[in-house]
């Protein structure tokens, strides 16, 4: 494991694999440095992957301000650690937060999101409620109030309650409301992207009729970009398929 530091002095854990040139790899909600390995095993023959956990999450500081703007300013520091202008994927709302670096400045060689959540339901006011429920100690109740953002079942979410993997979901609870800051109030953010010059892929799944459109509205609005719809996927794309689209795009 290595280290960056970011503006205000958090310091971020980065894990470095393969060989090639770089690619930073920005996770999304519920997921740290860890989360992406099986992509990044696919991948680390070809690149140089810088894999990190967000702030308040794994070996990375405490969340301190949570804030888009300090989410920027760490990446801004991962991508600095890299030594050079580096390639970029974002999963869902690491896509938001790499096009938010993006357009505030950071240098990428190349952009590929998958799923960039600007959609109907992520509000301001739904991040205050969920920072609420966190601070008022109902961990639980704010996955869940998350989960049902993102369309769960309810019979589904109670039988994830009974679960192992509902206690990871609980210590990254007070991570929820950036990643719900993210999204832009569910709107493409269609003047940030048009700032952008680097190359942009937009990924969606074909069976995520909402993600389609969103793509397709990035690669409307930014100056040089392109949409890409994976043909019988959701939310959840194996990571053979989302491999072999990330090494086509980035060459």
């Amino acid at each position: 494991m290595k280290t960056a530091i970011s503006h205000d002095g958090t310091t971020l854990a980065v894990d470095v694999t393969g060989n090639g040139p770089a690619l930073v790899v920005v996770a999304g909600a519920f997921c740290d440095r860890h989360s992406k390995k099986g992509l990044s095993a696919l991948l680390n023959e070809r690149f140089t992957v810088h894999e990190y956990d967000r702030r308040g999450r794994g070996a990375s500081g405490p969340l301190g301000e949570a804030s888009v703007e300090r989410e920027v300013e760490d990446l801004a520091a991962v991508v600095a650690g890299t030594g050079e202008v580096p390639f970029v994927f974002g999963d869902s709302s690491g896509g938001a937060l790499a096009l938010a670096a993006a357009g505030s400045g950071v240098g990428f060689r190349k952009i590929a999101v998958y799923e960039p959540p600007f959609t109907t339901g992520p509000s301001t006011a739904l991040a205050d409620e969920l920072s609420t429920l966190v601070e008022a100690g109902d961990r639980s109740g704010a996955v869940e109030r998350f989960l049902e953002l993102m369309g769960t079942p309810a019979q589904a979410i109670q039988g994830m309650k009974q679960g192992s993997h509902w206690g990871h979901l609980e210590a990254l609870a007070h991570t929820l409301p950036i990643d719900v800051r993210l999204c832009n109030d569910g709107r493409v953010p269609e003047e940030l992207l048009a700032g952008i010059h680097a190359p942009i892929l937009a990924m969606a799944g074909s069976n995520s009729p909402w993600a389609v459109g969103v793509t397709n509205s990035v690669a409307a609005a930014a100056a040089n970009a392109e949409a890409l719809a994976l043909p019988g996927h959701g939310h959840a794309v194996p990571d053979d398929v989302l491999s072999e689209a990330l090494i086509n795009y980035f060459q």
